[in-house]
């Protein structure tokens, strides 16, 4: 470990301009379309008549479209005060179990993925029983999330975490790397933790967290403070772990002894119910049995053979899901927009159509385009290749930036098209054989890019 200031925990002036809570059953989230309820299943796992229950549900009390996140929770949309009940009596009568309080989130197909170190979900279910019984002492950010990853070719080592404990194998034990704000990459490590201590740490953590304030996250703490209070349970040893690039969930996977299991992602996060409620009802049909919702905005659906993963997955493409890594809408990431929410200003779904149909030379997979209906960047804090931001006046362009960045460009919604068109004739003329689209506009340059997509 590297030298440490002395330790301490502090909160920071922009703790108190963090966004509040997650939308729920018990706190729905007003939007531009109605209230929204997010619904994070336990362990991320459906039958397809519950799923098939939810999109029901989602018709007869919202307006009938659901979203998958980024993190793999769904969105029901369009509620108002007096139809949440009913999509709360639905989603009982389907016994889908939703747990409250801290998210705990495991990789999408733990315990059936053959590359996993342990299935993490016994340690993570043991976390909710022992935070469940500490509630009324316990005062943590709504926001605030723990991953417990027992690895896999799905890992969820690019998800963003308060709390993240890594399983790793030292001789025949199981231990776990425990580290604080941010991805498998980013995140600060504290130390190695044994699988009988990782409670204990845990929640010791989550009382400093308590002493900070309500809305305290993983950011906030001090990695020597913390170091130094699980000293008797954590050995505070760096430990660096390889992760391999997690694969695009979208395509049909063979998990070997485990069988297949098929991918499909929402396009543009969002589908209809009914679209969603006909596909569910052929997968069936075919041998599907449960959904495993999944990072990314998609699911895997497992429980299919051979051929009729193939046949499933046609069905999909034509419901309008996405199917294959190079589907250019896998590299395009929205928020709800100006349909969807009152502080947008742009209407993302259909501006990420028209980015499709204008500059597919972009989407080769070596960046991500980010439509943000404002400067918030709800759907993509990070920097992304190109960001395209929506304001009174028009659009902003950001160049390998986020949308709070300062923007390179701007034009009016006349000018949108005309803008786009220049960018995909600067990309085709300058792309050489077998660049990446990347890789040309760094070449470019930013001052480039910009002046292609601005000049009138």
């Amino acid at each position: 470990m590297s030298s440490c200031a002395v330790p301490t925990m502090q909160t920071t002036d922009a703790a108190a301009m963090r966004r509040g809570a997650c939308p729920s059953l018990a706190a729905p989230m007003p939007t531009g379309d109605g209230l929204l309820v997010r619904l994070r299943p336990l362990d991320g796992s459906l039958t397809l008549s519950q799923f098939s229950d939810v999109a029901k549900a989602a018709r007869q009390f919202g307006n009938g479209i659901l979203e998958i996140t980024a993190r793999g929770n769904v969105q029901v949309r369009g509620l108002t005060a007096s139809t949440v009940p009913g999509l709360a009596e639905a989603i009982g009568e389907a016994a889908i179990v939703v747990p409250d309080g801290v998210a705990i989130e495991t990789p999408p197909l733990a315990g059936i993925d053959p590359e996993e170190i342990t299935d993490p979900r016994g340690l993570a279910a043991a976390l909710r029983k022992e935070i469940a019984a500490r509630r009324a002492v316990l005062r943590l950010a709504p926001k605030l999330s723990i991953i417990v990853d027992g690895g896999g070719r799905f890992h969820l080592g690019d998800t963003l975490a308060d709390l993240r404990l890594q399983a790793f194998r030292r001789g025949d034990e199981i231990c776990w790397s425990l580290s604080l704000a941010g991805t498998a990459s980013t995140a600060k490590p504290v130390g190695v933790v044994k699988s009988e201590a990782v409670i204990p740490v845990v929640i010791r953590i989550l009382e400093a967290l308590t002493a900070i304030g309500p809305t305290a996250r993983g950011r906030d703490l001090d990695v020597c403070a913390v170091q130094a209070f699980c000293s008797s349970s954590a050995e505070s040893v760096g430990i660096a772990l390889s992760l391999m690039p997690t694969p695009s969930v979208v395509g049909i996977h063979d998990l070997g002894s485990a069988g297949i299991v098929l991918g499909l992602g929402l396009a543009f996060a969002q589908i209809d119910a009914i679209s969603l409620m006909a596909f569910l009802r052929q997968a069936a049909e075919l041998g599907a049995r449960e959904i495993r919702l999944a990072p990314g905005h998609g699911f895997f659906v497992l429980g299919l053979e051979g051929e009729a993963a193939a046949i499933t997955q046609r069905l999909a493409l034509a419901q309008g899901l996405r199917i294959a890594s190079d589907d250019p809408r896998n590299h395009i990431a929205t928020c709800a927009g100006s349909t969807g929410c009152a502080s947008a200003w742009m209407d993302t779904k259909a501006m990420a159509r028209l980015w499709v149909e204008t500059v597919p030379d972009l989407f080769d997979g070596s960046l991500t385009v980010h439509l943000s209906g404002c400067l918030k960047g709800c759907a993509r804090p990070k920097a992304s290749g190109l960001t395209l931001v929506g304001a009174p006046s028009g659009y902003a362009l950001v160049v390998n930036g986020a949308a709070k960045d300062g923007a390179n460009a701007y034009t009016d919604e006349n000018g949108m098209k005309s803008a786009l068109e220049r960018l995909a004739d600067l990309v085709r003329k300058n792309k050489d054989a077998g660049e990446s689209a990347r890789s040309c506009l760094t070449r470019l340059g930013a001052a480039r890019v910009s002046a292609a997509f601005e000049q009138g």
